[in-house]
Formats: structure tokens, sequence, C-alpha cells
């Protein structure tokens, strides 16, 4: 298979994981699977949480159509390096860059990055399985738009105990 078509494969397939991605974590973290992903919206003591378990579910696909690629068709083997891919980008943006759970801190000022980090903190505003908003990791909506969506969805503001106050990324105001 020559490059440019493997490269398609590769960002289609990061695409289509970016939807799959949302809806798994809509539908299943925050519904039947909300026993695991709870751990990830409350404080846990430690590196790692009982959500991390989805890291290792979620490689499995991968990993498998990387070796059923390899072996067997090489257009499986680039479906399987494109979900790697997405699973490299979550980790760095996700984990890294949101919720910096490395050993140092970056504040984005990259637009695009800045809004992704934005509509994840207003994801975690609200610590129970239902009433979040934006369920994407790549792509978000406006963080204008998810607040009027978290005050529709809560019959107005959230409450001062589950907002997050004084974090700069969520204030709108211009900084001079």
């Amino acid at each position: 298979m020559n490059f440019l078509i493997a490269a398609t494969v590769v960002i289609a397939t990061v695409a289509v994981m970016e939807l799959v991605a949302n809806l798994t974590h809509r539908y299943i973290m925050h519904g039947w699977g909300w026993g695991w992903h709870e751990s990830h919206h409350v404080e846990t003591e430690g590196t790692f949480e009982t959500n991390d378990l989805y890291a290792v579910v979620f490689a499995l696909p991968s990993i498998f159509l990387i070796w059923l690629g390899s072996t067997y068709n090489s257009l499986v083997l680039w479906i399987g390096v494109g979900m790697a891919a997405y699973g490299l980008l979550y980790f760095v943006v996700h984990d890294g860059l949101v919720h910096q759970r490395w050993p140092f801190r970056h504040v984005p000022r990259n637009p695009y990055l800045k809004r992704l980090v934005q509509a994840h903190r207003l994801h975690h505003a609200v610590h129970t399985k239902e009433g979040c908003v934006s369920f994407g990791f790549l792509y978000a909506s406006s963080v204008a738009e998810l607040m009027a969506r978290l005050r529709q969805l809560h019959g107005g503001p959230l409450g001062a105990a589950e907002r997050p106050s004084g974090d700069p990324l969520l204030d709108e105001r211009p900084r001079p």
C-alpha cells in the first residue's frame, strides 16, 4: 500500500475514533461503565485511577488490528495504527495537557488547545454521571455553548461548590 493511502487511512481512522470516543464516553463511561469512570470525576490518591483500565481495554482492538494487518492485510494494519495514534493523542491531550498527570505543567496559549482544556474542565464541573457536557477529546464546542448547555441541564448556573472557580482557563474575559 502506498504512503498516501496509508496516511489517509490513519487520518480517517483518527477522525472516526473521535466520534467513537465521544459516544463511548457519553453512553458507556457515563452509563453502565460509570463504576470505573467515576474514579476520574472524584479526587483519588496515587498515580493511577480505576478509570485507567479503559486505556488498557481500548488498546486491545488496536493491538489486534496491527497484528492482524501485519500478518494478513495492510489496510487493517493502518486502521490499527490510526487507533493507536488516537490513543497517543488522547494520552498527550487528556492525561498530559488537561489533567496535568505529567511531572511538568503547561498552560496552553494556542486557542485550539485552550478550548480543549476549557471544555474538559467544564465536563468535570459535574461530579455525577448525569448532566455533563463535552464528551469528545479532540473536538470541543465553544465554552459559551458548553456553559449555556450546563445551565440548561441544571436549571441555572452550577452551584459554587460544583463550579471550577478561579480557573484562569475558564475565565472568558480577555487578558491584558
